[in-house]
């Protein structure tokens, strides 16, 4: 049974069970806690914790997640995926344990022929809480197991709550037995390698709170409605059904596998270290393909760096596996052809998806090819100094800066016949994961507690009236001071209110928050911020201003018109300019990301390369010539389908329920969802400037503009300057590039004429600095200052003319001088001061520790820095008494 055919018989089944059957959400979510969605509850969290009303009694799902935390176990074990799908069925205080027990049983045990999985009966264990005398009872009521097939189990296997206050309870997880040639006897309690676990049923029933760990948490009581929450592992379910050996192996992920396999030329299942590789080859391709067709794109944070990670694990897999050219191009579009019956976007998204990988892999090959020549030279100097080991700090500096893995580190140094330090390596590893971590908990520990918001919501969503009125009457629902809902709030005070209804824009969808008041009987709040705390429910952070307000008094909300006007011509601006993008570059540069605010626009899209100015003029004159044509814009309210079949645009990343807003600027010329605030009229935007055009990643390029009254004042302010140019240059404006390129010119030979009489003053004072040469503990030490210089580089030059007049005798030269305003020291050694036992490196480090910096170099030339000029005399000083030491 194929895994797309899994899938639907789960869905199919709980549909006719009255089951709404819900699309998965993206594997990126909103929740700033986590990355992504990395189970199949989290876009079900608002529901089960009753923040908002579940809209059905029941559901049913295939989401998808990703999971990141045991990557390190990919293709060691039969189970673990980054990418995977869960299925779900999930009650919201309907049907209980009974029904979700008997629903499991039936679904897994009914004959294939009838609809069902087919499982065997014999095979299947259950696990249930020490506690749950009530589940036991009916997993031996509904399907008849012994006693001896329901193991009991505790809090850390079979309890289940966020790790935070909120909803929590008993689970009951179903496992297959593979039989004795994977393990022990003795049930899921003795060998979770033999027995696998398929589903988990959890028991949502109590309210826990002061949540220490797993196992450490105090529960309050019953939660007012109990719920059922429920994750079968469709890859887990799929290779037990094909009866292969792992879910590597199954029909939506083997075929990666098989053509990693073609390209390397070695054969899977003749060495572990190799069945390794091409597993984490198969799981991560399609991991990453899954994550590009959601929008995300590689880079250098965030969830860009997860997937960077992934696709870089596969390029040192695949070169691991003797295999150094691209593979990408052959690899995805395996994994395309595997998964894109089950999720048509990633054939129909193909272009955009490719460009990013294959750009991704030709980035890393070119990294990997430059993290070799510094590798190489790292190995030089560790077989010079006579060590047997490459540092730590060297091998981190490689991973860290580069991106250059650990393993190729480990097998290029063995082949030098070098070892690594991998004690100091992996400590600076668990020192840079700890500051993650830190820096992740402090994320967490930022985000108010959702649950404040609960009773808010429970009152249904905010209403927002800002795309026809700019003042709403409306009532406090609620009010939080410093996070804990409050009565009354007084002047001075911030706050936030919650209102029935709004005029006032929520920041989302690139569009920031509107400016404006609230205002009511004996007091005015200016109005800080205005966001989505929750979905539907709109919070506004304010600061009380004069009088005092409290719950349930009249309040009306107040747009700033003349900021809210210069926002909706800024956000319809990024309309036209995204129309003219896909105009002039074509239908693959799609929007990546975008801000608008009053008078500006910040526009991200997909493209992998500068664009000419040419081509930005002609993008601007586009985007002008609508708004010049005057287009109508227009809005519309409709189902999602309807909308993606009438063309319109939908940015990666955002979130559409099943209606959605539908903007239109001349019809389809320009047709995207969005919720944000736009004009009547295009010719209301004014005018659009672009003023910059910048890369974001390596296939991903920002441009910036102006509008409307801003983008005059940047077209005033630069024809002023123009004006000024004229004037000063005497020279008409059309002959002003050509004038100001002569005068550099001119300016660069002057500059190369002073640098050459500066550079010949310099080497005349060669031989008196010479001169002054002085003996000291059996060298010949030249210790002066020579004033102000150009560069660090003319006191180098003028150190190595001074020591080739000393001889042969062991000459050390020391000059201090100013460069750019701050002091440094240069020390050159000729060969018979190194013989000597004198260190040039040394000698500036300890120059340089007088001035107030660092330095160092190599054993014959080296300079240091500071910053107390003053003492340059004794730095100088600090020289000779590094040689008398000796």
């Amino acid at each position: 049974m194929k895994t797309a055919e899994i899938a639907q018989r789960y869905l199919d089944y709980f549909e006719r069970n009255d089951h709404v059957i819900v699309p998965s959400a993206s594997l990126v979510t909103d929740d700033p806690s986590i990355l992504f969605t990395i189970a199949g509850m989290v876009p079900f969290i608002p529901y089960l914790n009753g923040l908002v009303p579940a809209p059905f009694p029941r559901a049913a799902d295939c989401q998808k997640c990703i999971r990141t935390l045991d990557i390190e176990e990919v293709g060691h074990t039969a189970r673990h995926g980054t990418f995977f799908q869960m299925l779900g069925n999930w009650s919201f205080g309907d049907y209980f344990k009974e029904g979700a027990i008997g629903y499991a049983w039936e679904l897994l045990t009914t004959p294939t022929s009838d609809g069902g999985l087919g499982f065997a009966e014999r095979d299947l264990w259950v696990t249930v809480y020490e506690d749950d005398d009530e589940a036991a009872r009916l997993w031996k009521r509904i399907a008849g197991l012994p006693e001896s097939r329901i193991q009991r189990m505790g809090k850390e296997d079979n309890y289940w709550h966020t790790g935070q206050p909120g909803p929590g309870g008993p689970c009951s997880e179903i496992y297959f037995d593979r039989g004795p040639a994977y393990g022990q006897d003795g049930g899921p309690a003795v060998d979770d390698n033999r027995f696998t676990e398929i589903w988990n049923l959890v028991f949502m029933q109590e309210q826990i709170t002061n949540v220490r760990s797993k196992t450490e948490f105090e529960v309050v009581g019953p939660l007012p409605k109990k719920n059922i929450d429920t994750g079968m592992g469709l890859e887990r379910v799929a290779f037990i059904t094909q009866g292969v050996e792992n879910m590597y192996e199954i029909d939506q992920v083997r075929p990666v596998l098989d053509r990693a396999v073609d390209l390397s030329g070695r054969r899977y299942g003749a060495e572990h270290a190799d069945d390794v590789r091409f597993r984490v080859i198969a799981d991560h391709v399609r991991s990453s393909l899954m994550l590009l067709s959601d929008g995300v794109t590689p880079a250098n944070e965030g969830r860009g760096y997860i997937l960077r990670r992934l696709m870089r694990r596969t390029v040192r897999a695949m070169r691991l596996l003797g295999v150094d050219g691209p593979t990408f191009p052959e690899l995805f579009a395996a994994s395309r052809d595997a998964m894109k019956d089950a999720y048509p976007e990633v054939a129909t998204d193909w272009t955009r998806i490719s460009q990013y990988a294959f750009a991704e892999e030709e980035t890393f090959l070119r990294t990997l090819a430059a993290g070799s020549t510094i590798l190489d030279l790292a190995i030089d100097q560790t077989k010079k100094t006579g060590n047997t080991a490459l540092s730590g700090s060297e091998a981190f500096l490689l991973h860290d800066t580069y991106g250059f893995p650990i393993d190729l580190t480990l097998e290029v140094a063995e082949e030098a016949g070098l070892s690594v330090d991998r004690g100091a390596f992996d400590t600076l590893m668990q020192e840079q994961k700890a500051r993650a971590k830190a820096d992740a908990r402090s994320r967490k520990r930022a985000l108010a507690d959702q649950s404040v918001y609960r009773a808010f919501r429970a009152q249904g969503e905010t209403v927002f009236t800002g795309y026809t009125d700019l003042e709403t009457e409306s009532t406090v629902l609620g009010l939080l001071v410093d996070g804990v809902p409050a009565e009354r709030a007084v002047q001075g005070q911030i706050a936030e209110v919650i209102l029935a209804e709004t005029a006032l824009y929520a920041e989302s969808g690139g569009q920031v928050a509107d400016k404006g008041m609230i205002v009511g009987p004996g007091y005015e709040l200016d109005v800080l911020d205005v966001q989505k705390p929750v979905p539907g429910l709109v919070s506004h952070t304010v600061e009380v201003r004069q009088g005092e307000v409290g719950v349930g008094q009249p309040a009306t909300s107040v747009v700033d018109a003349a900021n809210r006007r210069a926002a909706a011509q800024a956000h319809s601006a990024t309309h036209l300019v995204h129309a003219a993008l896909r105009d002039t570059l074509g239908k693959t540069a799609t929007q990546a990301g975008s801000l608008n605010r009053a008078g500006y626009l910040r526009f991200d899209f997909t493209w992998g390369q500068a664009l000419s100015d040419d081509t930005k003029s002609e993008i601007e004159e586009i985007a002008n010539n609508a708004v010049r044509e005057n287009l109508q814009v227009t809005t519309r309210v409709l189902p999602l389908a309807e909308a993606k079949k009438l063309g319109a645009m939908a940015l990666f990343g955002e979130k559409y329920g099943d209606t959605v807003r539908m903007v239109d600027i001349g019809g389809p010329w320009s047709r995207e969802l969005c919720a944000g605030t736009h004009v009547s009229t295009s010719a209301e935007v004014g005018l659009i400037n672009l003023v910059g055009e910048s890369s974001v990643g390596a296939s991903n390029r920002r441009v910036e503009a102006l509008v409307g009254l801003d983008a005059f004042r940047d077209l005033a302010a630069e024809r002023a300057i123009v004006s000024q140019l004229t004037s000063a240059l005497k020279t008409p404006r059309e002959q002003l590039p050509a004038r100001i390129a002569e005068l550099s010119a001119q300016l660069k030979a002057a500059e190369k004429k002073i640098a050459a009489f500066e550079a010949r003053a310099l080497a005349d004072r060669a031989p008196a600095l010479a001169q002054t040469a002085t003996p000291v503990d059996g060298y010949r030490l030249v210790a002066q200052s020579i004033g102000t210089v150009g560069s660090a580089d003319d006191a180098r030059t003028l150190a190595l003319q001074v020591r080739d007049r000393l001889g042969a005798d062991a000459a050390v030269v020391a000059l201090g001088a100013e460069a750019k305003g701050r002091p440094l020291v240069v020390v050159a050694l000729n060969e018979a001061a190194r013989a000597a036992g004198a260190r040039a490196g040394v000698l500036a480090k300890a120059a340089a520790s007088v001035l107030g910096g660092g330095g160092g170099g190599r054993d014959d030339v080296a300079q240091g820095g500071g910053t107390d000029a003053a003492a340059l005399p004794a730095a100088l000083e600090a020289v000779r008494a590094g040689l008398e030491r000796g």
